[in-house]
């Protein structure tokens, strides 16, 4: 059985983007990933890779204004930035259901600031900044699906 717990670290954006695009290859539909870091840690680098693993070739924004960006891939990606938000009110009027538990891919950054509003079956990952380029990486999950998603991303760094 994989592991429900892994730490990386990259050196680069490359690194960080090649870990995202692991995780976009292997991505099935309703997979959920949960971004958790300062800014500049790497959340919206990490989701590049993430969308180019599912077969776009361009690059994932911020939706720090918007909220949510869309990008039709190989799966729908849900880019979701909660920075901006202030309240779980605030968070449950986006109407997260629709993303978490439909037919594409979802990633949230700033997570952390929504407890409790995800379903139990998500890949959390913290990102750490450790100096310019450098990034400690934290990948966390309870159930199976996540595991195993742990172990291919782990493996593409």
């Amino acid at each position: 059985m994989a592991s429900g717990f892994a730490e990386v670290v990259t050196y680069g954006p490359e690194q960080t983007q090649a870990l995202g695009r692991a995780l976009g290859a292997a991505a099935r539909a309703g997979d959920v990933f949960l971004l958790a870091g300062v800014l500049g840690a790497g959340k919206t680098c990490l989701t590049q890779g993430i969308l180019w693993g599912l077969g776009l070739d361009e690059y994932a924004r911020s939706p720090t204004f918007v909220l949510v960006a869309e990008y039709r891939a190989r799966l729908t990606l849900y880019h979701l930035d909660l920075y901006r938000l202030d309240s779980v009110d605030e968070v449950e009027a986006l109407g997260l259901d629709e993303y978490l538990y439909g037919d594409g891919v979802c990633v949230v950054e700033w997570a952390d600031k929504a407890p409790g509003a995800f379903p139990p079956e998500h890949l959390f990952i913290r990102l750490e900044s450790l100096d310019e380029n450098t990034r400690r990486i934290r990948l966390t999950a309870d159930d199976e699906r996540n595991r195993s998603l742990i172990e291919v991303a782990t493996a593409a760094v």
